[in-house]
C-alpha cells in the first residue's frame, strides 16, 4: 500500500507539497441526481416553482462552488479553474447534473467537479422544496478523469 499522502511523517495532516509537478492539461466529470414528485418536476420543467429559475440558479451555484472547493474541503489546494461547465438532463423521476471542470495545472480538479454537482444538487432541493421536501439527492460520483501523473480514468458504466 502507498504512503498516505495528507499525513507527514508525525501522523499530523498536511497539505500536499505539489509545487515541483508539473502543470498538465487536467480535466474532470462528475454525475449526481435529485428525484422528485412529479408535481416539483413539473414545476421546474414549466419553469414556475414558487423561487424562479431553479435550474438557471443551480447552474451559478455550481459553479460558484466549483471555484470555492479550496475554501470547503480541508486540504484541497485552492485552484485556478479555466472552465466549469453544469448541465441538467430531465429524467422519468428527477434530474441529473453533470459538471465538467478543467484547468491546466499541477493538481486535480475532480473534488471542484464532484462540489459543484452537489452544490447544484441541493440548489434545486432548495427551490423547489416547497413542492416537494422528499426530494432526495444520490448517485453523485466522479464519472472520469484526466491529466497528471495517475492519468485517465473512467468511471464502470
Amino acid at each position: 500500500m502507498s504512503k498516505l499522502t495528507h499525513l507527514g511523517d508525525d501522523g499530523a495532516a498536511r497539505m500536499v507539497d505539489v509545487g515541483g509537478k508539473p502543470a498538465t492539461a487536467r480535466r474532470a466529470v462528475a454525475s449526481g441526481r435529485i428525484t422528485m414528485s412529479a408535481q416539483a418536476l413539473e414545476a421546474i420543467r414549466a419553469g414556475n416553482a414558487p423561487k424562479g429559475d431553479v435550474l438557471g440558479t443551480a447552474r451559478i451555484a455550481g459553479i460558484m462552488a466549483a471555484k470555492r472547493t479550496g475554501d470547503l474541503i480541508p486540504l484541497c489546494h485552492p485552484l485556478g479553474l479555466e472552465a466549469v461547465n453544469i448541465e441538467f438532463a430531465y429524467e422519468a423521476d428527477g434530474i441529473r447534473a453533470t459538471a465538467t471542470a478543467s484547468l491546466t495545472g499541477r493538481t486535480g480538479v475532480e473534488m471542484e467537479a464532484m462540489t459543484a454537482v452537489s452544490i447544484a444538487l441541493l440548489t434545486i432541493y432548495d427551490m423547489a422544496k416547497a413542492i416537494d421536501k422528499g426530494m432526495v439527492i444520490s448517485q453523485v460520483r466522479l464519472i472520469a478523469k484526466s491529466g497528471g501523473k495517475s492519468g485517465d480514468w473512467k468511471a464502470d458504466a
